[in-house]
Parts: C-alpha cells; structure tokens; sequence
C-alpha cells in the first residue's frame, strides 16, 4: 500500500514530533507508532513514511554548475575548536555578497540542510551551513544517531560555533558584511539567541524555533521575521511572551502561523512538509533578506 499524508493520522505526527525532540525513545516511539499500524497500513510502512527521505528530496544538486560549493574548516576557539561547514557562493559574479548562515536542526548537518544552503545562495548570496557535529566526527549519515551526537554536545558551545560560523562568513573575502541567519527547529532557537549575542546581526529567521529567555529577549536588535507551523503547541506556547518583550523593545518584527501544518513543514524531506506553507514562508525569507541584506 503506497502510504499519502492523508492516510495518516495527526497523533503519529506529533508521536514523530516527540521522537524527533527526544521526548520518547526510539523502542517507546516504535511502540506507541504501532498502535497505528491497522489493516493494510503496517508499522515498517509507517515508519518508512514518516522517515525522512533525503535521497528524493535535493532541489539543488551538491554539483549545480551554477555554484561553488564545498566543505570547509573554520575556527571555534570559544566552543569546539575545530569546525567545518558547506560553503556556497555563486559563480560568475564578481562583487562582493551579502551572507546568510543556515543553522540545522538538532541533529547535525544533513542534506536537507545543505539543500537550504544552496538554495539560498542561488539567490545571491554567500551561505555558510556550519555542522555543530564536527568535533564528533560530523554529521553520521543518519538522524537517530545524528541526534543522539548533538545531545552530547554542549549548548554554550554549540551557540559559540555558530558565532564563529558568522564572524568566518562576515569576513570572508567574498561577503560585503551584511550577514543574515536562518535556522530550522533546534536552528531556530539559535537564530534567535544569534540576535540576542550579536548586536550587528542584519537580520534572523527562525523557523519553528524556541524562544529566548525573557531577559535574553529583550537584549534582540535586529529585525525578525518569525515562521510557526499552526499545530506545532510546543512551540508557539512561547510566543505570546516573546512577543510582548520584542513590543516593549521596540523590535522590528513579523511573526506568521501557517494554519494546519506542523512543525517542520519547510523540510521536504518528510511527511510533515506543507508546499504551499513551505514555498511561501521561503519566499517571505528571501524577501526579507532582500530587504535587510542588499538594499
């Protein structure tokens, strides 16, 4: 039986969404998954739906001729010494970019996340998709154990090698430094703290991401512009405070909530993808950073 999203219930989403964020373990995932496992619909069809398929998934190949993009190593003194990241910069153009840091998801550096990277630097500008998994080895290969990597890293540490992602890219012979961020659920979070820790910051997209505390928060100078996925509770819970300190702060911002979507709609990869929510919110971000970075 070829599973559809709608052939899926929304308690195995939020099951997923539990997992994903080590609420459950993988042996309590699969119990509570099979419970949804009824008639034509099996559990290893289940869990290989609900699973992230990054083969299928890449809209801009790790070889676009349009692009050099690669590997490199930066420095982290403050957090894991050591770091590496993707690198994209357009080809054929010879003036100086704007940047954008692409931050992953609590999990490591994966392709979806490279993906973004180099979708963005299409756009115009010179990305940089640091791998908080570098001094463990990098990324696995698979996002149980890429999970399980970063929970043994330290968040402090973690934070302090994306500022480091940021201060490499703002120095960088090809970026004007103009730098923006842009982060995905755990990358989310620290698009946030990266507008509360670095004053000069142009601009921060987090999506679905977690909140800063409240006297982080109102620490945040640059503008903002906040995605959230409607049915994602967990995370929006924080938002009302958030916002009431950005209002006080006088902070340049805008938050919107895709309606029926869940946490993690942007990521092609998986079942809980939304098209329209995701190609829109995209094109929201790049017209942001449009307006923060180059004009």
């Amino acid at each position: 039986m070829q599973l559809k999203k709608e052939d899926i219930k929304q308690e195995v989403f939020d099951l997923y969404d539990d997992y994903a964020h080590n609420k459950l373990t993988r042996k309590e995932f699969l119990a509570k998954l099979s419970l949804y496992a009824v008639g034509a619909i099996t559990l290893p069809a289940l869990l290989s739906f609900i699973t992230p398929n990054y083969i299928d998934s890449i809209l801009v190949q790790p070889n676009d001729p349009r692009l050099d993009s690669k590997m490199i190593d930066y420095e982290s003194p403050k957090g894991g010494q050591k770091m590496k990241g993707l690198l994209s910069i357009p080809k054929n153009d010879n003036k100086k970019l704007p940047g954008i840091l692409v931050v992953h998801e609590n999990r490591g550096l994966n392709p979806y996340i490279k993906d973004v990277g180099r979708r963005a630097a299409l756009d115009g500008y010179i990305t940089l998709a640091p791998d908080a998994l570098a001094p463990l080895g990098g990324y696995p290969g698979n996002d149980d154990e890429g999970r399980a990597m970063q929970r043994k890293r330290d968040r402090d540490e973690m934070i302090e090698d994306f500022i480091a992602g940021y201060n490499y890219l703002k120095n960088h012979k090809n970026c004007n430094g103009k730098i923006g961020v842009v982060g995905f659920c755990f990358g989310g979070y620290i698009s946030n703290i990266l507008a509360v820790r670095i004053p000069e910051l142009a601009a921060s997209v987090p999506y679905y991401g977690r909140q800063p505390a409240a006297e982080d928060a109102a620490k945040v100078k640059a503008p903002l512009l906040l995605q959230y996925a409607g049915l994602d509770k967990r995370v929006n819970a924080g938002w009302p405070d958030y916002e009431k300190i950005l209002k006080e702060n006088e902070v340049t911002y805008t938050a919107h909530f895709y309606p029926d979507v869940n946490h993690g709609f942007h990521n092609n990869t998986t079942p809980r993808y939304d098209e329209a929510a995701a190609e829109l919110s995209w094109t929201r971000t790049m017209d942001f950073f449009k307006t923060h970075l180059k004009d």
